[in-house]
């Protein structure tokens, strides 16, 4: 079997790494974080760096084949977890907005920091196409 780097045109062009990576019906993911087409990050706190990070991750899902979010596994780095629990109900909206009702195995991991300074949040994941 092949392996496919896949980078979609409506993601930031990646500099070091892949956006997502197909071997065989499995697709990895690099951790997006809630960069626009512009490459800057979106304002507005946790719920709206989520929906982008999350909106990205799907994206390059979708590139790499895979019709539907089917998620495999999924991990969330956060620089504040107190944050983002208080706001985990409009999280959960915007995951069942974007991905649906069912969830993959998760963690989330409390970080320093990201890549970029702004960043407060990052999302990885393995998905099935």
């Amino acid at each position: 079997m092949t392996i496919s780097l896949v980078n979609p045109d409506t993601l930031t062009r990646p500099s070091g790494f892949t956006h997502a990576v197909r071997h065989g019906d499995t697709v990895w993911l690099s951790g997006q974080t809630a960069l626009d087409a512009d490459g800057r990050i979106v304002a507005g706190g946790i719920v709206e760096q989520f929906r982008q990070a999350l909106g990205n991750v799907v994206t390059a899902l979708h590139a790499a084949g895979g019709a539907d979010a089917r998620f495999l596994s999924v991990t969330i780095y956060l620089t504040d977890i107190p944050d983002y629990q208080a706001h985990g109900k409009e999280i959960g909206g915007v995951w069942r907005e974007l991905v649906g009702s069912d969830y993959p195995a998760m963690t989330g991991v409390g970080v320093t920091g990201l890549w970029q300074p702004e960043a407060l949040v990052e999302i990885q994941a393995v998905a099935t196409v």
